[in-house]
């Protein structure tokens, strides 16, 4: 898919995201994540993206952690992906909503076990004492949780998703003449600009 022609942002970015599956050693849908308090402070880290669809971009986190309150002041975020191995980068900027409870139990449940007692023993954020503390408290739920019964969702747990607003694909280019296109809403229909490197 070229990007000078196509007209569908998202099905270029799932064409990239194959590409880096094939290609990266680790966690190709590893994306930073930026958002500002409700001071004005901007906050960075990476997270994982856990799907895209005709809403946007999907993950899932604690949200009472920093990034769960930062995204209840300013639902205003940008994501990066970069790809090395392809040099490749794709920007998204937009608005981020919670989705349902449903779709974060259903999600929760195709979790790693000991990732789901995780997201109960973790008080994301929050000072933390020392190792021993964490471990003792993983191991106080997997005592609450007992084999093979089903470990709950955390209320607190939850999945956002980013509309987008633009998503900019950049393409590395022999010196440093790369290729840009940003994609943004127009009527509808997406349009695009060709972006000086």
């Amino acid at each position: 898919m070229d990007m000078a022609t196509t007209k569908e942002p998202l099905a270029l970015f799932e064409e990239w995201m194959g590409a880096a599956k094939e290609s990266e050693v680790n966690d190709p849908n590893a994306m930073s994540l930026a958002t500002v308090s409700a001071a004005g402070y901007p906050s960075v880290r990476i997270v994982l993206l856990k799907g895209v669809d005709e809403r946007g971009f999907r993950f899932f986190t604690n949200a009472e952690s920093r990034k769960g309150d930062e995204l209840r002041a300013n639902d205003h975020v940008a994501l990066c992906f970069h790809w090395k191995s392809l040099q490749r980068q794709v920007r998204v900027t937009g608005t981020v909503t919670e989705v349902s409870a449903e779709e974060a139990d259903a999600y929760f449940k195709r979790r790693y076990r000991m990732s789901q007692i995780g997201a109960w023993a973790s008080e994301q954020s929050r000072p933390l004492e020392s190792r021993e503390v964490l471990m003792a408290r993983t191991k106080e739920f997997e005592e609450k949780f007992p084999e093979p019964e089903e470990v709950p969702r955390p209320g607190y747990w939850n999945g956002f998703v980013v509309k987008p607003e633009a998503v900019e694909f950049w393409m590395e280019g022999e010196f440093r003449l790369h290729d840009r296109f940003v994609f943004t809403p127009e009527g509808g229909e997406w349009g695009s600009q060709r972006l000086y490197p």
